[in-house]
């Protein structure tokens, strides 16, 4: 049976669009160059929910052919920034050239990596109208959604997350539309695509944003001998106008804002000055790190340290911008020992050399000069942790009050 849908990228965003289609019905292949990233648990999918996706007639594929069979190709192939913080658009440019090439009337093509507002008309048009001959609006349907995957989390369903499409023309949102409404319970339409791309960086930003606040806060407090955490669980009782967000040792993931300072338009200021504020705090945990231990009668050159969980994320297993690399960078030019350990990662490297794995979790806690927490993974018993480390720095306020120290 031919398929209806070829997800292109099987990432964060394209894994969890095919499991959808697959559970609407929707006949669904997916096309990915690396064809191991259908295995990769940073998706946020397991090799069970895999196997049910395949069962349920999905089949990966690795000839291009195969994309000009189906009447809608989604493209979500990632997009991560480069140096200079724009998003490195070549694994899209080279996905996009190959759907081009065997592109058919009538096929309505979705975006869905993160990207800057305008790439759908200025930079994925262009490529899919000169590589089929076809153009856009007339002969195919082009539109916009930004990708909502909450990876590692349960609690928000495809279904139940409203998808956001823009479409190139009024046809065009509405193929888009028809398409999407057989996958969630409620669609939004943009007023184009550039309103649709534009909602993915507002999103972005106001999680970047708002962490640095209370990133902020988390310094000014500790100054003050005020508890922030008690703070934040006090605030957070008021019915309007606050929404809690909770500081961290900085900010990681697949859903980074892009830069303010090259982004079309005027900058962003308070998004640059967040992305300054959050940046700095791998450097202010690795200073909270040598003032304990100088406390405490240590000096961080030659004190043995151990992070708990180096993922960007609680219970997956993704690393893109996870700041336990610079705090690990860090904690080693000050002359540190470290390990690490974390359920989701087997093997870490910084700076081209393996950090140490801890084999037996309250052994290394017990031996460590000082643990710090980084990630709280559902399987970590932080109370019977805190009992056990020397020195215990939890940076993500999960351990019970008077347990451990707090960011």
């Amino acid at each position: 049976m031919p398929a209806d849908l070829a997800v292109i990228g099987l990432g964060t965003d394209g894994l969890p669009l095919a499991q959808a289609a697959v559970t609407a019905g929707i006949a669904t292949i997916g096309y990915d160059p690396d064809p191991a990233r259908l295995a990769d648990p940073a998706a946020g999918r397991t090799p069970a929910d895999v196997r049910r996706m395949v069962a349920g007639g999905f089949k990966a594929v690795t000839d291009p052919a195969e994309l000009g069979r189906v009447r809608t190709a989604a493209l979500c192939v990632p997009t991560p920034l480069d140096p200079v913080g724009d998003p490195d658009l070549t694994g899209l440019a080279d996905a996009t050239r190959l759907l081009a090439a065997r592109l058919r009337p009538h096929t309505t093509v979705l975006l869905e990596s993160p990207v800057a507002p305008g790439t759908t008309e200025t930079f994925l048009r262009p490529l899919l109208e000169e590589g089929s001959g076809l153009r856009a609006g007339r002969d195919f349907h082009l539109a916009y959604s930004p990708g909502r995957v909450d990876p590692g989390r349960r609690t928000h369903d495809y279904t139940t997350v409203p998808k956001v499409i823009g479409g190139l023309t009024p046809a065009c949102t509405e193929s888009a539309a028809a398409f999407y409404g057989r996958l969630t319970d409620r669609v939004v339409r943009a007023r184009g695509p550039r309103e649709a791309e534009t909602v993915r960086l507002l999103e972005t930003n106001y999680r970047q944003v708002n962490i640095a606040l209370v990133n902020e806060m988390a310094v000014l407090c500790h100054d003050l001998g005020v508890d922030l955490w008690d703070v934040i669980r006090c605030a957070e009782t008021k019915p309007y106008g606050f929404h809690a967000f909770r500081p961290g040792p900085g900010v990681g993931g697949h859903g980074a804002p892009l830069d303010p300072g090259r982004a079309p338009g005027p900058a962003l200021r308070m998004t640059g000055l967040a992305r300054e504020i959050n940046g700095r705090m791998p450097r202010y945990v690795v200073q909270r790190c040598a003032t304990l231990l100088n406390e405490h009668g240590k000096s961080a050159r030659g004190a043995r340290v151990l992070l708990l969980g180096v993922t960007y994320k609680p219970d997956i297993a993704d690393l893109r911008g996870t700041p336990a690399t610079e705090i690990a960078h860090r904690l080693t030019g000050l002359g540190a020992t470290l390990g690490y350990h974390d359920p989701y990662i087997l093997d870490w490297q910084v700076d081209g050399a393996p950090v140490p794995r801890a084999e037996s979790l309250y052994e290394a806690v017990a031996d460590a000069d000082l643990t710090v927490l980084l990630q709280n993974h559902r399987t970590y018993d932080l109370q019977g942790l805190a009992v056990k480390a020397q020195l215990f720095l939890d940076t993500r306020g999960a351990t019970p009050t008077g347990a451990a120290y707090r960011l």
